[in-house]
């Protein structure tokens, strides 16, 4: 990912620490998708594999931090290569929390279950939903290790679909509970799922936002569209 320097062991250090990070975004795809498959089944047994991988998340986002601590300390870096190292550590920090909505959901799907009110309320799109967040994380992850700004824009606008899926899905949710007052429980669990889901793309789209900021030097964190197409683009 990182470009050339006269430090070879320094260009080494970089790979490394940009390898781990994809390691973790790799084990929180996966926590993704498990709790996508037990929402889908209603299955309580994926639910808690996601659930127990949370520790190993925790550990590397703990150990990838250190390694950045020891690089920053030990070479002193300037520029872009400060950007990227900074990059880098919100990056895990993201992909950490990431993991954390993935528990949140799992935890979720086995309340809903235990509710026995399962089959009665509208998950379908709900996973709908979970999908286009699953897939603009690994966009941004696929964009992270290439630097392509480009495509970090794109993520930034896939972003506005999972917020309109959100909505959409919190008003269904309303009509639901005002229809049948013994959904509210259930429905109030699905509410904290979709929230969950919500929070993944913006996890995504601030991995984009970071990518921009190591290639152009520029935050665009509360800037219009349009202003970051004719800045970045």
């Amino acid at each position: 990912m990182p470009e050339k320097h006269l430090s070879s062991q320094f260009d080494s250090e970089l790979n490394g620490v940009s390898s781990r990070v994809m390691e973790l975004g790799g084990m929180v795809e996966s926590q993704i998708h498990q709790a996508i498959y037990s929402l889908a089944q209603f299955d309580a047994v994926a639910a808690d594999r996601v659930i127990e991988t949370e520790h190993q998340v925790n550990a590397m986002e703990m150990e990838i931090d250190r390694e950045l601590s020891s690089i920053i300390a030990r070479r002193q870096p300037t520029a872009r290569d400060l950007r990227l190292l900074i990059a880098i550590s919100k990056t895990t920090a993201n992909l950490e929390r990431v993991g954390d909505e993935a528990h949140k959901m799992a935890r979720m799907v086995k309340s809903i279950i235990e509710s026995g009110a399962a089959r009665a309320l509208p998950s379908n799109e709900l996973r709908v939903a979970a999908d286009l967040a699953s897939g603009l994380l690994r966009k941004a992850l696929d964009a992270f290790a290439r630097l392509d700004v480009a495509a970090a824009v794109s993520i930034l606008k896939d972003d506005d679909l999972i917020d309109h899926e959100f909505d959409g899905f919190v008003r269904k949710l309303v009509t639901y509970m005002m229809e049948d007052p013994r959904t509210i429980s259930a429905s109030l669990d699905l509410l904290f799922l979709a929230k969950a889901i919500e929070r993944i793309g913006d996890h995504a789209k601030n991995i984009a936002e970071f990518i921009i900021y190591i290639v152009k030097g520029a935050d665009v964190r509360h800037t219009s569209m349009e202003e970051i197409e004719s800045a970045v683009l």
